[in-house]
């Protein structure tokens, strides 16, 4: 059996490189600038509706897909990647680009048959209106004899 010993520097040695890898590689590439990405988004309940507020900066309004079904309420879109070369100088990209999709569960008031949509200034309103609550029927019970 083989003894093993234990080197603490060597743990360190190797997290060390790994850090350093985080800053090396081509400087006109990050890992940011093409992957999936996930948009913030606000979300509020007013009496009548609920009101979704997703930024979207850099997508185009005609790039942003919103499906309502079964209750799911879907936003999904692409942001386009920039392609710039720069060899002499360091430049780093931390906005993301590519395609991104959010997904809502909506509660059963949402009137899915109403949902409007709109853009401006880089953000995506959506409002969902509530759907009118019938008032509980009072059922009358009739006793038989």
């Amino acid at each position: 059996m083989a003894i093993q010993r234990y080197r603490p520097y060597t743990l360190l040695d190797e997290l060390q490189r790994e850090m350093s890898s985080l800053f090396q590689g081509p400087a006109t590439e990050s890992s940011f600038n093409s992957e999936e990405w996930s948009p913030a988004v606000d979300i509020s309940e007013e009496e009548d509706k609920f009101t979704i507020h997703a930024d979207l900066p850099g997508v185009k309004s005609d790039e942003i897909e919103v499906t309502a079904e079964n209750g799911i309420l879907t936003i999904k879109g692409e942001r386009e990647n920039i392609q710039q070369e720069n060899k002499d100088n360091f430049r780093r990209i931390e906005r993301f680009s590519g395609s991104f999709i959010r997904r809502f569960t909506l509660p059963e008031q949402a009137d899915l048959d109403h949902i409007t949509a709109k853009s401006r200034d880089g953000v995506l309103e959506l409002m969902i209106p509530k759907s009118v609550k019938a008032d509980p029927k009072r059922i009358e019970v009739k006793v038989e004899h």
